[in-house]
């Protein structure tokens, strides 16, 4: 019935659908193994994606080949750059996406790549075999066999969702959990913890007075995540902006005695940046209100998010509390907010492509490694879905360093410092995030993609011509000069000290209160010599103009750095014998084992003379 696979991809959530995409874009047959083909590429919690660190993970997703960036682009109902009052570097991409259709979208794109089989079951148990996956084992009894096998069951390795005082098993609400994985990991030698995380209430768009509320549009020139050429949002959906007040909060209380987090029934650790409004509450009690953003989950219906109200109280008191939000007196409830429990693996376990450290060709992705959001996910199983494809075929493995991408700071963060709450990415976890922007994700990372086979010919020929006219806009900035009577009076208009002498473009350009569009109207000779570049390679060579001391000054770090990345160290170094080592510093680097110094050097409890002590022992 089944032939042998190159790579089985167990769960088909945002990382499964990035790993199976990958793996069989590069060539590989792969089966794509979920417990229900009704909820492919699910977006579980809010409709939503990007946002600030998070959209320059999608970008560099779509840079690498990934779908994510264009799925979003087909699906989205709004789009915002974040963060635009601030330098580029903090710039980020986030869309309101189409609930139904991003999932409808994932699933066609899934079942038009020839090498992706689909098997709805679950998966109880894994083939191994002298310390090696050689597949999976179906809750039937059916015994398939894989080159390589990817597990990304996000939260249904024995789920239990919590509602006031019940519970019971779940992954998500309405499905059941997967059972039998954890167990035998752990028999298998693998450590495993527990996190939790929760989502809001879904409600009536019909029952609420959105006059009571602060409307919330979109861009007035949207973007978007791909640098193909994928539609533009002709129209778009407002979101809005309320907020709750002490009233609420006081009815919150009343639920306090039954709320599982604060009865001790959860034992997981919930992620810090996007707590449950009654935690919200206990916290910051001197706050006497929090925002909370009511999001539409599509173009046709009428069910609505209700972001900043993630609870796992009961529901009549989650019912009473949303009656007292402005805009929310009459409002309907289609389902109650629930905070839902879940297994995890400490990704120290991991090596830096996602491999597990324990069993050859069996790859961890997304919430299994302890990491939270759609972003998080689609990354990681886009770069376990690589490395699956390059062991099954005995390629060499594909990792993406601190300095040249997002992915590479997120994954090197996990496999090396590990996470006791769930993972999120900021912009503050990258030392160079003014080389690692969003604008520029496919000048870092298409060419790789396109060596590795993920890549289509067509991003190929736009990166290059990008680099090309970039490189060509930078040179006519240097070479045209203005004289000081033909530019002077819109430098006076625009508050721009005035010309004595006659200066390039590349100069004015440097100026803080000067853009690409005020150059633009410095006089008509500019203006026609820019014309022939497209906006985006405007906006990419002014980047390069304004900030090149500060990507310079990067990259002279990466290079100092790049010394320890590249001494590499022996999987069997006996570190108990270097006992100049700090005996914490021999503990972890036992445990974690690091491939090079660099990432010795980013071990927590592992100092700057236990690298030194290192460094010289590996350079006898």
């Amino acid at each position: 019935m089944f032939r042998e696979y190159d790579v089985i991809v167990v769960g088909a959530g945002h990382a499964g659908c990035e790993a199976a995409h990958a793996a069989a874009t590069m060539g590989s047959r792969v089966l794509l193994i979920t417990m229900n083909m009704q909820t492919i590429a699910q977006m579980s919690c809010n409709p939503a994606m990007g946002g600030v660190a998070k959209g320059q993970i999608v970008r560099e997703v779509d840079a690498l080949g990934g779908m994510s960036g264009i799925i979003s682009d087909k699906t989205m109902i709004q789009f915002r750059m974040l963060n635009r009052s601030k330098g580029p570097a903090m710039w980020s991409p986030r869309c309101q996406s189409d609930r139904v259709r991003f999932a409808e979208e994932w699933r066609l794109a899934l079942e038009q790549n020839l090498n992706v089989d689909f098997w709805q079951e679950m998966v109880s148990g894994l083939l191994v075999e002298e310390g090696k996956a050689v597949g999976v084992v179906t809750q039937l009894g059916i015994e398939i066999r894989a080159k390589a096998v990817v597990l990304t069951n996000g939260t249904f390795l024995n789920g239990l969702i919590h509602i006031g005082e019940k519970q019971f098993g779940g992954g998500r609400t309405a499905e059941r959990a997967a059972t039998g994985i954890t167990e035998q990991l752990v028999r298998l030698g693998f450590e495993a913890g527990r996190m939790k995380t929760g989502t809001p209430p879904r409600v009536d768009a019909r029952s609420l007075d959105f006059s009571k509320m602060e409307e919330q549009k979109g861009d007035e020139q949207p973007g978007k995540f791909s640098y193909l050429d994928t539609p533009v949002l002709a129209e778009q959906r407002s979101c809005w902006i309320t907020y709750t007040n002490e009233e609420v909060h006081s009815i919150l209380r009343t639920g306090f005695d039954k709320s599982p987090m604060f009865a001790g029934r959860i034992k997981g650790l919930g992620p810090r940046y996007c707590p449950s409004v009654e935690d919200k509450i206990n916290r910051f009690a001197d706050k006497d209100r929090h925002q909370i953003f009511v999001e539409p989950e599509g173009w046709n219906t009428v069910e609505v998010y209700v972001n900043g109200f993630s609870t796992s109280l009961p529901e009549d008191v989650q019912y009473e509390a949303l009656r007292r939000i402005p805009g929310f007196e009459n409002v309907r409830m289609f389902r109650p907010g629930y905070a839902i429990e879940y297994d995890f693996f400490p990704p120290t376990q991991l090596k830096s492509t996602l491999e597990t450290k324990l069993v050859d060709n069996l790859f961890f992705a997304g919430q299994i490694n302890g990491t939270t959001g759609y972003e998080e996910a689609a990354c990681q199983g886009l770069m376990a879905g690589i490395n699956a494809h390059n062991n099954a075929h005995e390629k060499a493995p594909f990792v993406l360093h601190r300095s040249e991408a997002y992915i590479g700071v997120l994954v090197d963060d996990l496999i090396n410092k590990g996470t006791e709450e769930p993972y999120r990415m900021f912009t503050s976890r990258a030392e160079y995030r003014t080389l690692l922007r969003q604008d520029n994700a496919d000048l870092r990372l298409t060419e790789k993609a396109y060596a590795l086979g993920l890549a289509s010919q067509e991003r190929y020929d736009r990166v290059v011509r990008k680099k090309e006219q970039t490189a060509e806009l930078v040179g006519l900035l240097k070479k045209h000069k203005v004289a000081p009577e033909e530019v002077n009076p819109s430098l006076e208009n625009q508050q721009s000290a005035q010309l004595r002498e006659k200066t390039t473009l590349y100069h004015l350009l440097k100026r803080p209160e000067l853009d690409m569009p005020k150059l633009r109207e410095l006089s008509p000779s500019v203006a026609e010599a820019l014309a022939s570049f497209t906006d985006e390679i405007q906006e990419q060579a002014e980047i390069n103009v304004k900030y090149e001391d500060y990507m310079e000054r990067e990259r002279l770090q990466v290079e100092k750095l790049e010394r320890l990345e590249n001494l590499s160290i022996n999987p069997g170094f006996d570190y108990e014998k270097l006992t100049a080592l700090s005996k914490e510093s021999r503990q972890k680097l036992s445990r974690i084992r690091p491939e090079t110094l660099g990432q010795a050097s980013r071990i927590s409890g592992v100092s700057p003379s236990d690298i030194s002590i290192l460094m010289v022992h590996l350079g006898r």
